[in-house]
Formats: structure tokens, sequence, C-alpha cells
């Protein structure tokens, strides 16, 4: 009689964990960004969002190449 084996789940370390997280929160940041962006009529306000749509841009270029960074470990 073969007995069955359990499927081993990958062991994801608290950074990892962590660091998806904050991948999913910048993502959801970003579309927020485009969206306040594509809807305000006010210069300043436009001017805000193309701010805060480049900033969430950098900071989704950064968390992608720290998590490049685990899988090559």
């Amino acid at each position: 009689m073969r007995l069955l084996k359990k499927k081993e789940t990958p062991v994801v370390s608290y950074n990892e964990k962590y660091l998806m997280d904050e991948i999913n929160m910048t993502k959801l940041a970003l579309e927020t960004a485009y969206s306040n962006f594509e809807n305000a009529t006010d210069p300043d306000l436009i001017d805000c969002y193309i701010y805060k749509v480049n900033s969430e841009q950098k900071r989704y270029q950064y968390l992608l190449a720290r998590a490049k960074e685990f899988e090559t470990l």
C-alpha cells in the first residue's frame, strides 16, 4: 500500500509576505491615482495627481525590484 504524500506548500517568509502586501497596496493606490487624475478638472488637482501617479509608479518599480531579489536568493 502506497502512502499519500502531502503536497508541500512553499514557505513564505514574513518579509516576502510583507513585500507582496505592499505591492498589492501600491497597485491599488496607483489605480486610484489614475482614476483621480482622469476625473480631475481643477488644474491644481491635475498637478497633484500627476505627482501622485509618478510617486506610486516609482514605489511600484522599487517593490518589484525587491521582489526579484527574493527570486534570485
